[in-house]
């Protein structure tokens, strides 16, 4: 069965065809046009699943699985900001650098050089019969300088809860094993295979 992915973020979809190696796993843009999906929720998770109920429509097609992510980082000094907005806390035209030099001025502003910070990620599932949604977390400390040129996002400015270095000075398979989204993503193989 396929797996459709309602995401066109090259790092999701790379990370997500790395994980789920047991299915032809294809970005909803490979088979119709990219379309702008409105993520008005509250939540990870309601997000996820605005995501996936829009993707799954415009294909027109039962047999498919929809799958989508909605993650961010959550700061504790910002009060849990950028959040549901992280993929836009720099604008509308921000891209990940935007994004993630913004944050750091953000932690600067509250005079602070680092702060305790998670990231979540929420996997949403729709099918013709069901809708699911799983998530995974990622505790560590934000910091107020990028180290490092691997991974996406704001992988340069994160030090996972137990090491000392970012994510992006990380290998791929060290941050495969602690990612949340590999977290959530175990958890939505399980769901899967019921399926």
């Amino acid at each position: 069965m396929k797996l459709v992915l309602a995401t066109s973020n090259k790092g999701k979809v790379r990370e997500i065809k790395a994980l789920c190696k047991d299915f032809e796993v294809i970005p909803y843009g490979e088979i119709i046009q990219e379309f702008e999906i409105i993520e008005d929720g509250d939540t990870f998770k309601e997000n996820a699943l605005i995501k996936a109920r829009a993707v799954f429509k415009a294909l027109g097609d039962e047999d498919v699985i929809v799958m989508s992510d909605d993650s961010g980082i959550s700061v504790d000094i910002l009060d849990g900001e950028p959040g549901i907005y992280s993929a836009r806390y720099g604008g509308v035209d921000a891209d990940d650098k935007d994004n993630m030099y913004k944050l750091i001025d953000s932690i600067k502003e509250k005079n602070s050089d680092s702060s305790p910070a998670h990231y979540t990620a929420a996997i949403a599932l729709v099918t013709k019969n069901s809708e699911s949604c799983v998530h995974g977390w990622m505790y560590g400390t934000a910091l107020t300088k990028a180290v490092g040129d691997g991974g996406f996002g704001y992988d340069p400015m994160f030090i996972p809860l137990g090491f000392d270095k970012t994510l992006g000075e990380l290998d791929d398979e060290t941050k495969k094993k602690l990612s949340h989204r590999s977290k959530a993503l175990s958890l939505a193989k399980i769901i899967l295979q019921t399926m």
